[in-house]
């Protein structure tokens, strides 16, 4: 009997977010969580759940200005050693945005392990910002060469971490926000004090930071002064911000 070819995995982007624009003039792709090592297909429904609603909040707010967004669907759940699946899924997806919508800048936005993967690709072409919510990266590790960050030159990069977070380590994201720093002063990092990894009691803020950061890169909006201060401030200021209680609402 002859061995059934194994089928070949593809990345997809899921369906616009929120509500839809006529004309698109810029992209959001929105990267979940996913794990270190697994070649098992993450659940479309469980992935996206961390970054959709996001998503609909980013289209609703630029719509005027013709935002889409869209979920990355993986190939697979791991980011898997030197193979970075995530990372490939990640630039796939720039290059996905850049076929359906032509020459518009793209942010890429990912959550935990997705945090890694935005970081990684944001080198594209496409891309001219990044955002990176409480990012998985490795332990740093004098055998093996640190995390690239030259990538990010020329892009608009924020982080935001809670500093008592469990599953991905805040120093871990600091650090790589230092060495991103040195080659490109678009760099800013917010921390959310004593928060975990979901940063639940700063749900509203961070999505409004996300908010703002994203619309501000992609449309060039006022970014709210925070965020102007964190990108303008040296190290280690502008990459130790604290998100205040009641961003979004009094701090504009």
């Amino acid at each position: 009997m002859a061995q059934q070819a194994t089928p070949v995995r593809e990345a997809r982007l899921g369906r616009p977010l929120g509500p839809q624009t006529a004309a698109v003039s810029g992209v959001a792709v929105l990267l979940p969580a996913g794990d270190e090592m697994s070649s098992r297909r993450p659940s479309p429904l469980l992935a996206a759940a961390s970054v959709r609603a996001l998503g609909r909040r980013l289209t609703r707010a630029g719509r005027d200005e013709g935002l889409a967004a869209h979920t990355v669907h993986y190939r697979y759940r791991g980011w898997n050693g030197s193979e970075a699946h995530l990372a490939k899924d990640a630039a796939w997806a720039a290059d996905e945005a850049v076929r359906l919508y032509g020459d518009v800048p793209v942010c890429l936005i990912g959550v935990g392990m997705g945090g890694r993967a935005a970081l990684r690709a944001g080198g594209h072409p496409a891309v001219n910002s990044v955002l990176a919510i409480a990012p998985w990266l490795p332990d740093e590790d004098m055998a093996a060469p640190p995390e690239p960050v030259k990538q990010l030159t020329g892009r608009r990069v924020l982080i935001v971490h809670g500093t008592d977070d469990g599953q991905c380590d805040p120093e871990l994201s600091f650090r790589l926000a230092t060495r991103a720093k040195k080659a490109n002063r678009d760099v800013c990092r917010f921390e959310v004090h004593s928060e975990g990894h979901a940063m639940r009691h700063y749900r509203d803020e961070v999505a409004a930071l996300a908010e703002d950061f994203t619309l501000g890169a992609l449309f060039g909006r006022s970014f709210s002064r925070p965020v102007a201060d964190a990108l303008a401030a040296p190290p280690p200021l502008g990459l130790r911000m604290p998100l205040a209680v009641g961003f979004g609402k009094t701090l504009r």
